[in-house]
């Protein structure tokens, strides 16, 4: 045997791993490796992860030294999936199969493999073998691993060691989720990120944008994930020159999706938390602000249902229990008798408003809760939120038209209609004015005495006060909902003359008064005008426009006392009801409008109960 032979045997014995031959090894490894010192040095082989196994533990095929020898055993490629199964399988499906590239393509030195033992420098000098690294070593990234941070991510930690996925053969969606989920990995982990000095809410931030709520939905390629701000390889500190994010190519930057986007434009706060009160006061302030708003309102209209709902059943037993008792008489005559309530332009108005109301809520909410798995599955009916966001749209216009509708009305009620004495001041606060005025006070008093078992139930003129709360909504509504709902629907024109961060506000606004709206309205409206006791299942005046005699009388007293003191009551009064058809369609759509306000509103519940709601 030849002198340097001894030396491998000699180091095997000293750390204590046992002779070959008492393994029971068919081919002695020293054979081998007298033969093939010129290819495997043996001191490196020792050493190697592979050292403790035997030549033929590869070399399979290789059953007899003798036939070897003499040539007559057919080398075969070694296949390492007998021992790295794992490894394998993740393998066959990756880019380096694809090319034909083997283990040995990046285990080149495989008689003399070490263990990894989490060395990210060697990962990186693997990789350079066949990939240009330089943009990635200048990076944040890379200038940390070369820095010997544990936690810095080398190529492994974004494209796995073994099932390396081809970039180049993956759809827009496909890489988008690529990009995003190698980013939100690492960066989702506050604790992490604070060891290392990066901001820790970018991911929870992220997700709450617009940007993160496509991603959340599953649709990542229609809006902005990490790499296409930040960039993939090249990701540089804000401050250097070379960013992305650096001032002075922002523009250029954001041009990518934006491509009219000014300085202004830039200015948006990508990552703004409106929960920071020092960094982002703007976004803090106007999140409190609309809080408070949703909470005060849906705390005082809650109460006032509940007093209502309890009162009105109380009140419905009383009633029953005196028509059994026959002490109610029926003092009305033509109690039945059908009087017009709402013209056809209204009915039609109305119309249009719960079909662009719906139509917003519906794909809207499934944004606004991306999160929630109903949202998801919401989204992938619609087709994805590019098409949800073309519904929306549609039923904005919609929105826009039925506002200029009621402009279009409040003017002709104002200054042109014949039949309405008074200027234009007098109509606006008179009682068939939808301003609010005096009475609309002693209203609601004599409703909480009511609520209370203090009085009557009070009767009221054309308009009650919470009717006219409903109109004012639309127009404040309009300009919170609407107003911000334009500027993020066209960024790019209000991206000219308006700072960026208008933007972050307008998404507090935009979603925070949608919240105030579709829970109003599924929970408030819909009781005050169809699950009061008085109503229930539906009150139908709104799609015929009829109201009976005795529910004139009852429920719109001042009105009827004032019309036959005018001597008008009878101008309003209905020859001809409408059609059976047409109560059934009309009422058919009324009632799953209803329904689907319900169901809605249960999906918010539940999902502020699961903690949903970004």
């Amino acid at each position: 045997m030849k002198l340097h032979l001894l030396i491998p045997i000699v180091l095997m014995l000293a750390i204590g791993v046992p002779s070959w031959a008492e393994t029971g090894m068919a081919i002695d490894p020293r054979a081998c490796l007298e033969c093939h010192e010129d290819s495997v040095a043996s001191s490196d082989f020792v050493k190697s992860v592979h050292g403790s196994n035997a030549c033929t533990s590869c070399h399979t095929e290789i059953n007899d030294l003798d036939l070897h020898m003499e040539g007559q055993i057919e080398i075969k490629p070694v296949n390492c999936s007998r021992c790295h199964d794992q490894q394998a399988t993740l393998h066959s499906t990756s880019v380096h199969q694809q090319n034909e590239i083997g283990c040995t393509g990046c285990h080149s030195e495989y008689h003399a493999i070490t263990h990894w033992a989490g060395n990210k420098t060697q990962v990186i000098e693997t990789c350079q073998q066949c990939h240009d690294t330089e943009e990635y070593l200048a990076s944040t990234h890379g200038q940390a691993v070369i820095d010997h941070n544990a936690a810095a991510p080398d190529c492994s930690d974004c494209h796995s060691l073994h099932g390396i996925a081809a970039i180049s053969e993956m759809n827009a969606a496909e890489l988008s989720r690529f990009d995003s989920d190698t980013c939100i990995a690492c960066h989702s982990d506050e604790e992490l990120m604070a060891e290392n000095g990066v901001a820790t809410h970018a991911v929870e931030t992220y997700l709450e944008s617009y940007h993160g709520k496509n991603y959340r939905l599953g649709y990542p390629e229609q809006a902005a994930v990490c790499a296409d701000c930040h960039g993939a390889h090249g990701v540089l500190p804000s401050d250097h020159a070379d960013s992305t994010l650096n001032g002075e190519n922002l523009v250029e930057t954001c041009a990518q999706c934006h491509p009219k986007a000014t300085p202004h434009f830039t200015e948006f706060y990508a990552h703004g938390d409106h929960s920071d009160s020092e960094n982002y006061p703007l976004l803090y302030w106007t999140y409190i602000a609309m809080t408070g708003l949703l909470v005060g309102t849906f705390t005082v209209f809650w109460i006032h249902t509940l007093l209502w709902m309890f009162r009105g059943f109380v009140e419905n037993r009383e009633n029953l229990r005196a028509l059994s008792e026959g002490k109610v008489e029926q003092h009305i005559k033509d109690a039945h008798k059908p009087y017009r309530r709402f013209q056809r332009r209204h009915i039609f108005l109305h119309l249009t408003v719960i079909i662009s109301f719906l139509g917003l809520s519906l794909t809207g909410l499934p944004l606004k809760f991306s999160d929630q798995q109903w949202a998801r599955a919401m989204m992938d009916f619609y087709g994805g939120v590019h098409y949800a966001g073309l519904i929306h749209r549609g039923c904005a216009i919609l929105t826009f038209y039925y506002f200029v509708g009621a402009i279009l009305l409040s003017f002709d009620f104002l200054f042109l209609r014949k039949d309405i004495k008074g200027n234009w001041l007098q109509r606006m606060f008179g009682p068939d004015s939808l301003m609010p005025n005096i009475w609309d006070i002693i209203d609601v008093s004599r409703m909480i005495r009511w609520f209370f078992f203090k009085g009557p139930k009070p009767t009221f003129d054309r308009w009650t006060y919470w009717e006219k709360f409903d109109f004012i909504a639309v127009f404040w509504g309009m300009f919170a909902i609407g107003g911000s709902g334009l500027m993020l629907w066209f960024p790019e024109f209000f991206g000219i003359f308006l700072p960026g961060w208008a933007f972050n506000i307008a998404t507090i606004v935009h979603s925070d008064e949608a919240l105030l709206a579709t829970g109003f309205i599924f929970t408030v409206h819909f009781f005050n005008t169809h699950g009061r006791p008085e109503k229930f299942p539906m009150d139908f005046v709104i799609f015929n426009g009829e109201i009976s005699k005795e529910e004139f009388i009852e429920e719109r007293g001042r009105q009827w006392d004032r019309y036959e003191e005018m001597g008008i009551t009878e101008e309003f009064a209905m020859e001809k009801t409408s059609g059976v058809l047409y109560d059934f369609v009309f009422k058919g759509f009324g009632f799953l409008a209803v329904f689907t306000g319900l169901g809605l509103a249960a999906l918010m519940l539940f999902a502020f109960m699961s903690g949903g709601g970004h």
